[in-house]
């Protein structure tokens, strides 16, 4: 267990020392909003293009995997929206909490993170799981709070989320990735050494970045930041677990996967969502702030017990 975390040490102390920096001033908000800007559009976009240009979607794609985390993931936002609607909260401020107790950091600290640790066969398991987040999940949220303040769902909705998707370049650059694996294109080496490079920029920038916007972050309503924190670092995990092992009998390596995937911490895109539409922006930032400072012991723990 010490060995697992002193090997994740290091990737949060990339993000102590973006937290450093946005707390002293030394990076700007303004600065963390252009790296996050570089970081998402550009070597995240590179990584995830090059490792799914070399992946087959026949051999990634597993129905039994889709199914267990989904409803490993569905268990805990009815959960959260179950506790949300006994506290009397309106649809939308539900939806936020709900998001914020399954939807992990999986692009910006997971697929950088948990393919270094877990070897690159760990790419194509993380990969199912940002999809089922973005398409499904990430969906979700926007078609409640926007469907709650226009009393209905209407097409517009579906136009907005559906444009919001095209707009995603994860998803962009995983969808082209897979297409051209399709083709059954080799990747030229010019080509292939231009993503490398600036794909290879993806995990200390992003792990930087999430240090840097954590500093901006404050920790308001921390009881319930606390409880929602534990839903994502402890019962997101177990119920994925459970689900995975006992419920679909996923074998033991894409189960391990998806269960430290389960375990990050919640995502900054979720702050993203509800400041957009206004919507407990400090609920979400308290819960961004205190789940992965608590993550640095819990995701060794996690990553240590479903590699045993």
């Amino acid at each position: 267990m010490v060995e697992i975390f002193l090997k994740t040490l290091p990737f949060f102390a990339l993000i102590g020392l973006g937290y450093w920096a946005g707390r002293s001033r030394f990076f700007s908000e303004e600065a963390t909003a252009y790296l996050t800007k570089f970081v998402f559009y550009f070597a995240l976009s590179a990584m995830l293009f090059r490792f799914s240009a070399t992946l087959s979607l026949r051999d990634v794609f597993d129905t039994s995997f889709v199914l267990a985390y989904f409803s490993g993931t569905l268990a805990v936002y009815v959960i959260a929206t179950f506790v949300a609607i006994i506290r009397r909260l309106p649809a939308e401020q539900t939806a936020i909490e709900a998001q914020c107790a399954v939807i992990g950091n999986v692009g910006f600290l997971g697929l950088p993170m948990l393919a270094l640790l877990m070897g690159e066969a760990a790419i194509g398991p993380i990969m199912l799981v940002l999809a089922v987040d973005l398409l499904f999940f990430g969906s979700l949220v926007v078609i409640v709070i926007t469907g709650s303040r226009d009393g209905r769902v209407s097409p517009a909705i579906l136009k907005t989320v559906g444009a919001g998707l095209l707009r995603n370049p994860m998803i962009v650059s995983m969808v082209l990735g897979f297409l051209w694996s399709a083709l059954t294109l080799p990747i030229p080496q010019p080509m292939n050494e231009f993503l490398t490079i600036l794909g290879g920029a993806a995990t200390p920038g992003a792990l930087f970045a999430i240090g840097a916007s954590l500093a901006s972050k404050s920790a308001e309503r921390i009881e319930v930041a606390g409880w929602l924190s534990f839903c994502k670092l402890v019962l997101h995990p177990i119920s994925v677990a459970i689900a995975a092992i006992w419920v679909f009998d996923i074998a033991s390596y894409p189960a391990a996967v998806m269960i430290a995937a389960a375990a990050l911490p919640v995502a900054g895109n979720v702050y993203i969502i509800a400041q957009h539409y206004g919507v407990a922006p400090q609920r979400v930032s308290a819960s961004i702030l205190i789940s992965t400072a608590i993550s640095i012991v819990t995701v060794s723990l996690v990553i240590g017990w479903v590699a045993v």
